[in-house]
């Protein structure tokens, strides 16, 4: 009660903190109190109600629905997924401790709570509050398909040797329409224009913009610098036993949450791997990662321990991976190979030279 919020606006800066505090103390009282605020599974059957049963935490006191899930339980969970999944303990009890001591004896919004934790722990958490307490989206995501793969470490790539292509010069980009800005300054008696103030700015694409230079269609040969060749012996071997595993997966619930895999080998061992929730910052529908094991994976099952909050378990696992594909692996020479194209002012300048 040191920290004065604002209870009537904000209940859940009140009660959803609380009620988290409450959820960390029954822990630690009796390993197996039966905590009903807080697990991330206690949530889920609120969560996938109907849009228009559901409010953003953020909503204010007096239009809340329910207030028990939306205002204690709901602010409980995300704080325990932030701590258990997203950032770990330690960054976030660091950061939870300075948000008292900064607000203590002082009146701090919403505002205040996440600039503190995300002040406090280095991340950039604006994607979890939006989705978490801005928006009434819940965690689904599904494994849609698994891709099996593995390396043709023998393939010859097809083409080892430099090769000679015959190609016309690159047209030079102009502007196929006059916009505002260039007609008002063309207009404007009080503009002269850097290339007329000094005509030896004048360059080989000043002339053809005003057409004053022809475009030249003749094909000039241009050499392609072979860049694959066939794998040493320490390629072959770091490839050989490799098993490729290309998933995709979808979130179908809107809401952004890390990917936490259980992998299953054929051997009947087990491994857990974490992507951050920072996977779908490009696209936020579907995600395809591919994943390099050196093991046969027998199965994959999504978010093991139920730390998000899925609220559909039923496309969280998948079996019966089909038998590997073969894809071709060469070895990339270094450097860099010019475009297979000839710029129209280095030709212009070739035969100024002669």
């Amino acid at each position: 009660m040191i920290i004065n919020s604002d209870e009537r606006q904000w209940t859940w800066m009140d009660e959803g903190l609380n009620s988290y505090l409450q959820y960390l103390t029954q822990e630690l009282w009796d390993n197996k109190f039966p905590s009903n605020g807080g697990p991330p599974f206690t949530i889920t059957n609120y969560m996938k109600l109907p849009k228009e049963q559901l409010e953003p935490i953020m909503t204010n006191s007096e239009n809340i629905i329910n207030f028990g899930a939306n205002a204690y339980s709901k602010v409980a969970t995300g704080l325990n997924i932030l701590r258990e999944t997203i950032v770990g303990r330690e960054l976030f009890d660091n950061a939870f401790r300075e948000y008292a001591k900064r607000w203590a004896f002082k009146h701090p919004t919403p505002a205040d709570l996440f600039r503190t934790l995300e002040d406090a722990t280095g991340e950039d958490l604006d994607w979890f509050w939006r989705g978490w307490f801005f928006g009434t989206d819940a965690c689904d995501i599904s494994i849609d398909t698994i891709r099996h793969a593995k390396a043709d470490v023998t393939a010859i790539p097809p083409q080892t040797k430099d090769t000679v292509i015959y190609t016309a010069l690159q047209k030079p980009a102009v502007n196929a329409f006059e916009d505002l800005s260039k007609i008002r300054n063309k207009q404007d008696k009080n503009i002269v224009f850097e290339t007329d103030k000094d005509k030896s700015l004048r360059d080989f694409y000043w002339d053809y913009d005003r057409e004053n230079q022809k475009y030249d269609t003749t094909k000039y040969a241009v050499t392609v610098k072979a860049q694959l060749e066939p794998l040493d012996e320490e390629g072959k071997q770091k490839y050989a036993d490799k098993n490729m595993y290309e998933i995709t997966f979808s979130n179908k619930g809107g809401l952004v949450m890390p990917i936490i895999l259980e992998w299953t080998y054929k051997d009947g061992t087990k491994e857990i791997e974490r992507i951050p929730a920072q996977v779908w910052r490009k696209n936020e529908k579907k995600v395809i990662k591919t994943f390099v094991k050196d093991k046969e994976v027998a199965s994959v099952k999504l978010d093991p321990h139920k730390e998000t909050a899925d609220i559909d378990e039923s496309n969280n696992t998948y079996g019966n991976i089909k038998e590997p594909s073969k894809f071709k692996v060469f070895k990339q020479k270094q450097g860099v190979t010019p475009a297979p194209g000839i710029n129209p002012m280095q030709k212009a300048m070739e035969k100024k030279a002669f």
